[in-house]
């Protein structure tokens, strides 16, 4: 009995103990040995070691690294305990940059963010962009060109944490792009002075609007224009397609619009308002597509039905199929009426069908119907 319970505490006082104190020092994946003082200052700071062994296990094996300096820079960043541990966890590789790497790129990102607190957060959430210490000219001179285009500093700020790609490849590149955009902009009638804000819109909504080649961005359009679109036509596709428009390849467009106008019997015309009122149908794969609206025939909806609210083709079979079983429950046949009350958000969907129970719970007030008094 006093063997097993001292063999228990035994085995107890080993979780607790420091790593520095445990019997394996060598990593389980490229078989180095650790570096004791890496480990030790990342066990000072909170980090789980374990998570880090797990992951990123080689950089406890490299002998050089700053992890009290790199928590230095952050904590005078504002960065608390918990924020700091969290950080050196998800990015362990943080603790081999130099210090005086770490606060040239403070420095650079402070440029684009309103303060310390928000830059704070930003690496929190995206710590491998901020990290990533090289190509910093190039950073350099992405950032300030897109400053010179009076660029919102918060969307410049998400664009170097989403899409940090961006930023570390030669300015040259970002600069066609740009020129591409400002060129389709104008030329689907846009207004010069309205570009700035057209610009931003979609940089806020695709971060990673600027690594698609400005040839993708020509083809595509190219191909939409070949189709009958007008200028404005176009421009409200760019505009809500944003920057996938530039992934969409001709031929796959050409072949789900042939489906479309074949499944929906429609003519060119109505097809170009189907694409106007649903955009997503030109980067959906073709078995998607059949997929889908095979689904709803399954349902029992119409080809008109669907024609009429051709956006029911966003939501997969699976969710339609649940919308119409929910308004079913209470007393709504979609077959018999407008898809309309399908399509949208979850948070649409709940509205309208919340209305179908206020309505179905509440007994109808006939203004003409004699009052009825207690007594009767």
């Amino acid at each position: 009995m006093f063997r097993a319970t001292t063999a228990t505490l035994c085995q107890r006082m080993r979780i607790l103990q420091p790593p520095s104190v445990s019997l394996s020092k060598v990593t389980s994946t490229n078989n180095r040995k650790e570096n004791q003082h890496t480990v030790d200052s990342l066990y000072n700071l909170s980090v789980d070691i374990q998570k880090v062994r797990k992951f990123k296990s080689w950089v406890l094996s490299e002998t050089s690294a700053y992890v009290s300096e790199t928590a230095d820079l952050l904590r005078d960043m504002g960065a608390d305990v918990a924020v700091i541990a969290t950080i050196l966890e998800n990015h362990p590789e943080a603790v081999l940059c130099r210090p005086q790497d770490v606060a040239a790129q403070r420095d650079l990102w402070i440029s684009v963010c309103p303060n310390k607190r928000e830059l704070i957060g930003i690496i929190e959430k995206f710590p491998a962009s901020f990290f990533m210490l090289t190509h910093h000219d190039n950073q350099r001179a992405n950032i300030t060109y897109l400053q010179s285009l009076r660029l919102n500093k918060r969307i410049i700020g998400k664009l170097m944490a989403s899409a940090p790609q961006s930023f570390s490849r030669p300015v040259e590149r970002n600069k066609e792009v740009i020129h591409t955009l400002r060129e389709i902009y104008l030329d689907l009638g846009g207004n010069e002075g309205n570009l700035r804000i057209w610009l931003q819109k979609l940089l806020s909504q695709n971060p990673y609007i600027l690594l698609r080649p400005a040839e993708a961005w020509r083809d595509s359009l190219g191909f939409l224009r070949e189709q009958g679109f007008t200028t404005e036509e176009l421009l409200s596709l760019v505009s809500n397609l944003r920057a996938s428009i530039a992934e969409l390849q001709p031929d796959a467009m050409r072949h789900a619009l042939a489906y479309i106008e074949d499944a929906l019997d429609c003519s060119k015309d109505e097809l170009k308002q189907i694409v106007i009122s649903c955009p997503a149908i030109l980067h959906f794969s073709l078995p998607t597509l059949v997929g889908r609206f095979q689904g709803l025939m399954d349902m029992g909806l119409t080809t008109v039905q669907v024609k009429e609210t051709p956006n029911v083709l966003e939501l997969t079979t699976n969710i339609v199929l649940y919308r119409i079983q929910k308004l079913a429950s209470y007393g709504y046949d979609v077959r018999c009426g407008s898809l309309d009350v399908i399509v949208g958000t979850k948070k649409d969907f709940e509205m309208t069908y919340g209305r179908l129970h206020l309505r179905q719970l509440r007994p109808l007030f006939n203004p003409v119907a004699p009052l009825r008094s207690a007594e009767e």
